[in-house]
């Protein structure tokens, strides 16, 4: 476990602090519990790039350009 600043080591809480195979099974529940006719995305290839498409305008890029510089 690392160390934070101070020189203490950080409590463990919620997820971090589960058994792994615990945290596996939680995750697999979460994703079966949509019927697979719900999931669009899986059912329409191209809902799904247009989704994704328009999360990326909105993000402006994710951060890969360089913002311009104020001085």
């Amino acid at each position: 476990m690392m160390k934070d600043d101070a020189g203490r080591t950080p409590s463990r809480r919620g997820f971090a602090a589960m058994d792994p195979e615990r945290r596996r099974e939680i995750a697999r529940r979460g994703g079966a519990s949509v019927p697979s006719e719900k999931r669009s995305f899986a059912q329409d290839r191209d809902l799904a790039a247009n989704a994704g498409r328009k999360g990326g305008a909105a993000s402006r890029g994710g951060g890969r350009r360089p913002s311009p510089r104020t001085v």
